[in-house]
């Protein structure tokens, strides 16, 4: 609005050109101004808004004897699904995944609720438990056996040699 008004003024003839040349000046003046005045709002609002200068709010405290007890809920309803499974056989994972992201959720929804999200040595003392007792049984990955691994690996070795054997048939 300025700069039309600053436009405008600038371009009417005067009589007198020193009140033109004080016009344009004034407008010059006022034009920066209102230049530094906006590249300091833009300037406050980026630093304002950035994380590290953003309020903090304040969250109560940890409630662990909440979590502690709640947890023993998710882990009672886990406990039952796993009794119906073979875990004591043989590896369940596969078969028990919907159950163990069911028990992932409500860890993590109480976690939330009792304020604990930050302290994840909680949750990983819960399922590190979990782990040692339904799925002790799930080892690291194991090789093949040997009759696999030659079937395997024979037909890349035969290609591998046979492959200078069929490059001087085509070129002789």
């Amino acid at each position: 609005m300025l700069v039309g008004w600053c436009a405008s003024t600038g371009s009417i003839q005067d009589i007198n050109q020193g009140s033109k040349r004080e016009n344009k000046s004034s407008c010059q003046k006022a034009e920066m101004v209102l230049t530094a005045c906006l590249l300091a709002l833009v300037f406050m609002w980026t630093v304002s808004s950035s994380p590290g200068m953003a309020a903090k709010s304040v969250s109560p405290p940890c409630d662990q004897h909440m979590f502690d007890s709640d947890v023993d809920n998710c882990l009672s309803e886990f406990n039952n699904s796993m009794d119906t499974s073979s875990y004591r056989d043989s590896c369940p994972w596969p078969t028990v995944k919907h159950i163990y992201n069911q028990l992932k959720f409500c860890v993590d929804d109480l976690a939330k609720v009792s304020w604990c999200k930050s302290q994840t040595f909680l949750e990983d003392k819960v399922f590190l438990g979990v782990h040692q007792t339904y799925f002790s049984l799930c080892g690291q990955v194991q090789d093949p056996p040997l009759t696999t691994l030659i079937m395997l690996i024979t037909p890349a070795i035969i290609f591998t040699l046979s492959l200078p054997l069929l490059c001087i048939h085509l070129t002789t």
